[in-house]
């Protein structure tokens, strides 16, 4: 069952258009430093979402072509809430992104980032990448947060 999974994650991550990252050790980092968090999580909730990140770095890597790790086998009783849960969170981020741009009037089709924006350090980073005015952007991101349904 594995081929059907991993044709959708690279159809999908493709749609998502995340930047390679350099260097490549960057994958590897992203993948241990989820697993840090996945570790220390305490409430269902929390090990789902962070279940849901180490699954989405280890993807992300193998589309990226840096294989890092292998995703266990697919199991749809096992695996369908985590699937699920990891495609909805990312690609909320990834259309929250592109919407609060559009609000910007950045053109929304290069705005591509999943970063959680409940920080406002990290809209300043994805303020700074694309060329937006700061303040303009965590004034649009933090009105858009109020409405926007971003999964944790």
């Amino acid at each position: 069952m594995r081929l059907p999974v991993d044709m959708l994650l690279r159809r999908w991550h493709r749609m998502l258009g995340l930047s390679r990252q350099s260097p490549p050790s960057w994958y590897r980092d992203r993948v241990r430093e989820e697993l840090r968090e996945r570790r220390t999580a305490k409430t269902p909730w929390q090990k789902l979402s962070e279940t849901s990140d180490v699954f989405f770095s280890i993807s992300r890597a193998r589309c990226d072509g840096f294989p890092v790790r292998t995703l266990p086998p697919f199991v749809a009783s096992r695996d369908i809430l985590l699937y699920t849960y990891m495609l909805a969170k990312y690609t909320l981020r990834w259309k929250f992104y592109r919407t609060a741009a559009t609000l910007c009037n950045t053109p929304y089709d290069k705005v591509r980032e999943v970063i959680n924006p409940n920080k406002d350090y990290k809209l300043d980073e994805v303020a700074s990448r694309y060329q937006i005015d700061p303040v303009e952007f965590r004034r649009v991101c933090r009105q858009l947060r109020r409405v926007w349904p971003l999964l944790p």
